[in-house]
């Protein structure tokens, strides 16, 4: 029999949801007892907010209270930009394990949570830092050397419209030049590259050892402006650096026209014939 009141009052009966449950506790690590969540509740998607200390900087992250600590460090991978991999998360003074569940040792809400970065992937970093800083500075050096091509380059096109003009340039321009262009040669060789910064280094060498090569060959056109061009040519042998590239040795002109004489020295007292240009060879008795 059901009753209810002419005003509207609660209705009372055996479906009245009003009528307490009997209340189911558990035990949890530690010792601790809590009242026991039914599935209704898990399935209702109870969110709790955790406080995250990082160093200097302070997170709060909402996450279901059924989550994990792996599930907590992919939500800070977001706010922190560090990998999951890359965190430790410490609850009460103690690390906990990605499968370990937040409310299974005790994280509710407002809970605080110590994030650190992981030592191993603190120091990958700072390696990766330093070689980008490398290859950064090498970029720069070479770019200085480029410059500072560049306008000696300007001096060698000079240097050489005026040898194929037909007129006669200064030996010591030659030198100067030279000189200078082999100093950006040795600075390209003491910088530290690796990579693509490597390559710009590589590239800006052979660039230099070209204007190199342009002057030598200016320098013999220039000793003998009436002759045939053709028949003057320089080769430049490069030796190789300890890095793998090249600094000139002497550069030798090699002229068609030229003759060279050998001269012949005569031991053990020799007698020469000028009629039959023979030699003879006088050994002294021991």
């Amino acid at each position: 029999m059901k009753k209810s009141t002419s005003k509207g009052g609660l209705k009372t009966g055996s479906n009245n949801n009003n009528i307490r449950r009997e209340i189911e506790w558990e035990l949890r690590p530690g010792g601790m007892l809590v009242q026991k969540r039914d599935d209704g509740e898990v399935s209702s998607g109870l969110m709790i907010k955790i406080k995250v200390s990082h160093g200097s900087y302070h997170h709060e992250i909402t996450v279901p209270a059924q989550s994990t600590f792996g599930d907590l460090k992919r939500v800070l991978a977001s706010e922190t930009g560090l990998e999951p991999k890359e965190q430790r998360l410490l609850f009460q003074g103690k690390e906990k394990e990605d499968d370990e569940w937040l409310h299974m040792v005790g994280v509710m809400d407002m809970s605080k949570v110590m994030l650190f970065e992981d030592p191993a992937s603190k120091e990958r970093k700072l390696e990766e830092m330093k070689r980008n800083q490398g290859m950064l500075n090498a970029y720069e050096s070479v770019a200085r050397v480029r410059a500072e091509v560049d306008k000696l380059s300007k001096k060698v096109v000079a240097l050489e419209t005026t040898v194929r003009g037909g007129k006669k340039a200064a030996d010591k321009e030659f030198i100067v030049l030279t000189e200078l262009l082999m100093r950006q040669l040795l600075n390209l060789d003491a910088i530290e590259a690796d990579g693509e910064a490597r390559v710009h280094r590589r590239i800006e060498v052979r660039r230099v050892q070209s204007f190199v090569d342009t002057l030598d060959n200016m320098k013999a056109r220039n000793c003998n402006p009436f002759g045939n061009a053709s028949s003057v040519s320089v080769t430049t042998k490069w030796e190789t650096f300890e890095t793998g590239f090249g600094s000139p040795s002497a550069a030798v002109p090699q002229v068609s026209s030229t003759k060279t004489t050998q001269d012949w020295e005569l031991f053990d007292s020799p007698s020469f014939h000028p009629i039959d240009g023979s030699v003879n060879i006088q050994k002294e008795s021991l």
